[in-house]
C-alpha cells in the first residue's frame, strides 16, 4: 500500500491535453507534475506549434520538451471520423480536457463541451484563449504579447519616460496557464460536491488585467494614468534598484519601521526620517528620485554583495539582480528548491527542465516521464481503449491513403523505431 509521501496529489485524474504553444501546455504540465495521467493529443505530421521552436538537440525541440514533460503523446486527426471517435472514447474515461483553440473551433469539429458532456457528464472542460469565449473580441487571435499590450502590462513596464515594454518572459501565457490550473482544480472540487463537471473559460488578457491589481485602484481614485517608472514602485518607497560599485542592487522598505532602520542603522542618515520630503510613504513615492540620489551616495561606495550583506544584517529586504546563469547555479533556488531538474529524454538525451514552484510537503512534484516524441504512445493508448493491432494498422493505412488522396495529414504515421509517427 502506498504511503502518503509515495502518492501524488492528482494521480487519480486523467487529463486530455489538446493544447499548443505555451500557456495551456504549461497548465497541463503543472497537473502532470503532481501525478495526473496527461495524454497529449497532437495533429499528425507537425504536432504542437512549439515543436518548431528552438533550441534543438538531435532534431528535437527543447522548448517543447520543457513545457510538455509528464505527458504521454498520441496523434489524432480530429477532422476525420476515426479521429473524432477515438477522442470521444478517451473522453469517456477522462476527468479533464484542456484546449486553447480560438473559441468555436471545437464546436465546428463537433467536439465542443455540449457534445462531450453528453458522453461524460463529469468532464471538466478547460478552455484558454486570448480574449475568452464571449464578448466583442472573443474571435480575435491572441498571443502573449497581445495580452501584455491589451491587458495593460506594457503600459506600466519600461524606463521612466520610455516606450511601453513587453515583460522579458511570456508573462501573459504563464498567468493564463496558472489561472487555468486554478479553475480546473476548483471545478474538480465542485464536482466532488455536485457529481457533474463544467466548462472553465480563461482569457490571457483577463489574466494580465487581474495581475495589475493596484494600478486600477490608483486610477479609479485619481483619474490619472499610471506611468512607466523603471524599477520604482508606485505605492512604496524606498523600493527600487540602486547603483553599486559593480552593478545594481535591490533595497525594499515595505513599511515605516524598515525605512527608519535603513536610515539609522545602515545609511547613517537619520535626518531623512524627519525630512519633510520623506515623512511618510506618499511623500517618499512623490520624491523618490530625490531620495534615490542620497541613498546612492552610500550604495556607490560598496559592491552589490557588500550592500546585500550589510542591509540584510539589519533585517531589511535586499537582493542582487541575478542573471540566468547565476540562478541556475544558486544554492537556494537551483539546488535546495530544485527549480531545475535533470531528466533523460529519448531523443534529446540528458537535459534540464524547469522544476515546479509548488511544493506539497507530503506529496512533492515529480518528473515521472519526459515530453513525448510526436505520437510516441499511439499504440499504447489505443490498446488501452481496446483496439487490436490489426485495427491500429488499419487506422494507419486509412490515414496514409487519405493523405495521398487529398494532401491532408494522416491519422497516424510511423517513425524509424516503428512507433506510429512520421515527420512531414
Amino acid at each position: 500500500m502506498e504511503t502518503q509521501k509515495e502518492m501524488q496529489a492528482l494521480q487519480n485524474l486523467t487529463v486530455l491535453d489538446l493544447t499548443r504553444v505555451v500557456s495551456a501546455p504549461y497548465a497541463a504540465s503543472v497537473l502532470g507534475d503532481f501525478g495526473a495521467n496527461v495524454i497529449k493529443i497532437e495533429m499528425p505530421g507537425s504536432g504542437d506549434d512549439a515543436r518548431g521552436y528552438g533550441p534543438y538537440e538531435n532534431g528535437e525541440s527543447m522548448y517543447y520538451a520543457n513545457l510538455n514533460r509528464n505527458k504521454r503523446g498520441i496523434t489524432l486527426n480530429l477532422k476525420t471520423q476515426e479521429g473524432k471517435d477515438i477522442l470521444k472514447s478517451l473522453v469517456k474515461e477522462a476527468d479533464i480536457l484542456l484546449e486553447n483553440y480560438r473559441p468555436g473551433v471545437m464546436d465546428k469539429l463537433g467536439l465542443g463541451y455540449d457534445v462531450l458532456k453528453e458522453i461524460n457528464p463529469g468532464l471538466i472542460y478547460g478552455a484558454l484563449s486570448g480574449f475568452g469565449s464571449y464578448g466583442p473580441y472573443s474571435q480575435r487571435p491572441g498571443y502573449d504579447i497581445i495580452s501584455q499590450g491589451m491587458g495593460g502590462l506594457m503600459s506600466v513596464t519600461g524606463a521612466k519616460g520610455g516606450e511601453p515594454t513587453r515583460s522579458g518572459n511570456a508573462m501573459g501565457d504563464i498567468l493564463g496557464g496558472m489561472n487555468l490550473v486554478i479553475g480546473v482544480l476548483m471545478a474538480v472540487n465542485a464536482r466532488n460536491m455536485t457529481g457533474v463537471g463544467q466548462r472553465i473559460d480563461v482569457s490571457l488578457v483577463d489574466s494580465v488585467v487581474a495581475s495589475l491589481e493596484n494600478a486600477y485602484i490608483r486610477y479609479f481614485k485619481s483619474g490619472e494614468l499610471p506611468v512607466r517608472n523603471g524599477n520604482a514602485y508606485a505605492s512604496i518607497a524606498p523600493y527600487d534598484t540602486y547603483r553599486a560599485k559593480d552593478g545594481r542592487v535591490i533595497i525594499a522598505c515595505g513599511n515605516q519601521k524598515l525605512y527608519e532602520r535603513l536610515c539609522n542603522e545602515v545609511l547613517d542618515m537619520a535626518w531623512m526620517i524627519t525630512d519633510e520630503r520623506f515623512l511618510n510613504v506618499p511623500l517618499r513615492v512623490a520624491n523618490n528620485e530625490i531620495q534615490k540620489q542620497y541613498i546612492e551616495e552610500w550604495t556607490m561606495q560598496y559592491t552589490v554583495d557588500e550592500i546585500v550583506e550589510k542591509v540584510l544584517a539589519k533585517g531589511i529586504p535586499a537582493a542582487p539582480i541575478f542573471n540566468v546563469k547565476q540562478i541556475t547555479e544558486d544554492e537556494h533556488i537551483a539546488k535546495a528548491r530544485e527549480m531545475f531538474i535533470e531528466i533523460d529524454h529519448p531523443t534529446i538525451g540528458r537535459m534540464k527542465v524547469n522544476g515546479s514552484p509548488i511544493k506539497l510537503m507530503d506529496m512533492m512534484p515529480r518528473i515521472n516521464c519526459p515530453a513525448p516524441t510526436l505520437g510516441q504512445h499511439n499504440e499504447e493508448i489505443l490498446e488501452g481503449l481496446g483496439y487490436t493491432a490489426e485495427q491500429i494498422a488499419e487506422l494507419d493505412l486509412k490515414g496514409r491513403e487519405l493523405r495521398m488522396k487529398n494532401g491532408e495529414r494522416c491519422l497516424f504515421a510511423r517513425n524509424m523505431k516503428g512507433a506510429l509517427l512520421e515527420r512531414m
